[in-house]
This record gives C-alpha cells, sequence and structure tokens, in this order.
C-alpha cells in the first residue's frame, strides 16, 4: 500500500532530522585555523559525505513542510537555494585542493579555504539563505502552535534547531553535534505528529489559513490543497 502524502512528508522529515544529527557526529574535526588540521579535515572523504547529509537534509525540510504550511515551505525553500551553493563551494571546492596537497601539490590550502568561505557574495547569500531557513521554520512553528492542530512544542524544537543554524558555527564540536541532536529532535517531534494525521485532515489549508488569519492577512479557503 502506498504510503499518504502526510506519511511520506513526515518520512522525509524524520529522514532529514537524522541527517542533520549525521553531520557534526560524523564530520571530521580538527583545528583547522592550522595547515594540518584543515588538511586532515578536508581531505577526509567523510568531509564530502557529512556537508551532502546537511545538503540533502536542506532539501528534504521544505518538500516536507509543502504538508505543513505553504508559505513556510515557500521560504526555506529560498533559504535552502541561498545556502547550497556555500555548501557546495566549501564541500566539493576545498576537499578537492585539500586533496591535492595530501598528494604533494605545492597549494597554499589555507588562504584557498579562507578565499572560498569569505568571499563576499558567498558569504552574504550563504548568511541570508541561513536567516531565510530559520524565519521559515518559525513561522512553520507559529502556524502549528495557533493551529494546534499538530505538536506544538516539537514545531519550537524544530523552529529552535534552525534559529540557532548560524550561532552554533561559533561553537566546538560538542556543542555542534548537541545542536544536531537538536535538529533531530525537532524534525523527528514534528514527523511524528505529521505520521499520525490522515491526509483528509488537510494541514496544509487550515495552519495557512490559520496563521494568516491570525496575522490580519486573508483567510484561504478551506478547499485550498498544496
Amino acid at each position: 500500500m502506498l504510503l499518504s502524502r502526510n506519511r511520506v512528508a513526515a518520512a522525509a522529515l524524520g529522514a532529514s532530522g537524522v541527517l542533520f544529527l549525521l553531520y557534526p557526529a560524523l564530520r571530521p574535526w580538527a583545528d583547522e585555523s592550522t595547515a594540518q588540521g584543515a588538511l586532515h579535515a578536508m581531505a577526509s572523504p567523510w568531509w564530502v559525505a557529512t556537508h551532502l547529509f546537511a545538503m540533502i537534509g536542506f532539501i528534504l525540510v521544505p518538500l516536507a513542510l509543502l504538508r505543513v504550511n505553504s508559505v513556510a515551505a515557500a521560504i526555506m525553500w529560498i533559504g535552502a537555494g541561498l545556502t547550497l551553493p556555500y555548501y557546495g563551494a566549501e564541500d566539493f571546492a576545498l576537499n578537492t585542493v585539500a586533496t591535492k596537497v595530501a598528494a604533494g601539490r605545492q597549494i597554499d590550502l589555507l588562504d584557498i579555504a579562507d578565499g572560498v568561505r569569505y568571499h563576499p557574495a558567498a558569504a552574504v547569500t550563504f548568511l541570508a539563505g541561513l536567516l531565510m531557513l530559520g524565519l521559515g521554520a518559525v513561522w512553520a512553528a507559529v502556524a502549528v502552535w495557533r493551529a494546534a492542530t499538530l505538536t506544538r512544542f516539537g514545531a519550537i524544537a524544530f523552529a529552535a534547531g534552525f534559529v540557532l543554524f548560524i550561532p552554533q558555527f561559533f561553537a566546538g564540536e560538542a556543542v555542534r553535534i548537541a545542536h544536531g541532536g537538536l535538529m533531530l529532535i525537532g524534525c523527528a517531534w514534528l514527523a511524528a505528529g505529521l505520521w499520525r494525521s490522515p491526509d483528509s485532515a488537510r494541514y496544509p489549508a487550515m495552519l495557512d489559513a490559520n496563521a494568516a488569519g491570525r496575522l490580519g492577512s486573508t483567510t484561504a479557503s478551506s478547499d485550498t490543497r498544496v
């Protein structure tokens, strides 16, 4: 039997939570301000794999939110679109450079890493993307809280994980792994509510209409579908 649309969304959200935890938990950790530390981390195949985990998570979350709140999904899709190019550059470009250095090529890895990470356009779009992901997560949490149709505290944990995505970059390994745990809890908790919900509940319409009405916007029709 085919899974319902809500359960497909729940599975995507749950998978994204696992991926967001694996991202810091399996990421190679070293002092990347030193040449040896940067080489150890960036040349590892786990560098590529774990950053890919995060990128896939960013893609899955907006897809899942189409069954929760269409406005939040749209905001987070834009945020993911702005965020992913930076992740791709850090993942694939820095790994390529690091493997060449490991093979004996004369390349200044730290200089290239700083150039990739702090390129003005890259940094601005990355920051804007993460801010929009946080905004979309908060929008979804507000809609869930006001509609009272899914787990409220799961939505809060979900939003908190995305709001803290930028600050956690400035913390150490333990905090970043703990943040991955928060992402897993928020995604899985919200996914559990979706999994138990029948498609006939029409959560996207109810949540969008409720949030719009509470914010003084035009109320959507009860027949609206995403």
